[in-house]
């Protein structure tokens, strides 16, 4: 399978950004997002600079501990009337300096450590899906088509299964416990990039494993429209799905990030 390399997601952090900036030219920002109906187009925009501020703070500052409290993504409703001349370059600034960051230490220095992990490759990478799939957000709230290279969609959908699935049975453990049960597993197919994942729920805590092997469900399509399935911004009609469709549903229900 096609996995992005440290280098990779430093330089896509920035390339993501640029793109998302590029697609607000011209547009009202004053939109409302209909993935993310809580904010606008600038609001949504601001969220995530706000991240990737956050997290080049936590690397610049060499923090062993992530420290929750000094993220602002969610403090955006106050934000309203910016122009794209001003929204946009203050994106890509922040975005440069978190790639400059993490391209000056280790990516297994145990700074900002996550689960255990550490910090600088757990954070290349999130903040380059975070950006990926916030890009798409405005670009769909704007009508602007988006576009993404087959092997960032690949690492964006096996980093679901390592973020986001296990993620979701440590926050919301009775919202994902019906998910377990005897045969509970799930087939994720790109049929255009070389990335096939099971999904084993059959214990308390989900297992991904790597291959092609039959499962209870086997949802099949473009590795792009897979991504845009499991992060819930499609609906998986017009994608293959074979066996348990319900198992899938309210996998994708109850698995939310």
């Amino acid at each position: 399978m096609v996995m992005l390399s440290y280098e990779r997601h430093c330089a896509e952090i920035v390339n993501q950004a640029s793109l998302l900036a590029s697609s607000l030219d011209g547009s009202d920002l004053g939109v409302q997002v209909p993935s993310c109906p809580d904010w606008t187009v600038n609001q949504l925009v601001r969220h995530v600079g706000f991240a990737v501020r956050w997290a080049d703070e936590m690397i610049r500052s060499r923090s062993p501990e992530i420290p929750f409290d000094r993220n602002n993504a969610m403090n955006v409703s106050s934000y309203a009337g910016e122009k794209a001349a001003t929204l946009g370059p203050w994106l890509v600034e922040g975005a440069a300096s978190l790639s400059a960051a993490l391209e000056a230490v280790s990516p297994d220095e145990m700074i900002a450590v996550l689960a255990g992990h550490p910090g600088p490759r757990v954070w290349s990478r999130r903040m380059t899906h975070e950006l990926v799939m916030h890009r798409w957000d405005a670009e769909n709230a704007l009508g602007v088509p988006f576009e993404l290279d087959p092997e960032v969609a690949s690492d964006t959908l096996i980093e679901w299964t390592a973020m986001a699935l296990p993620y979701a049975f440590q926050r919301w453990p009775e919202q994902t416990q019906p998910l377990v049960g005897p045969g509970h597993t799930v087939h994720l197919h790109a049929t255009d990039a070389d990335v096939e994942l099971v999904i084993d729920l059959t214990a308390e805590k989900p297992v991904v494993r790597e291959g092609h092997e039959k499962a209870a469900v086997a949802l099949r399509g473009p590795v792009v429209e897979l991504v845009l399935a499991v992060y819930r911004r499609r609906p998986v009609e017009g994608l293959e799905v074979f066996g348990d469709r319900e198992l899938l549903a309210e996998l994708l229900e109850r698995v939310r990030f």
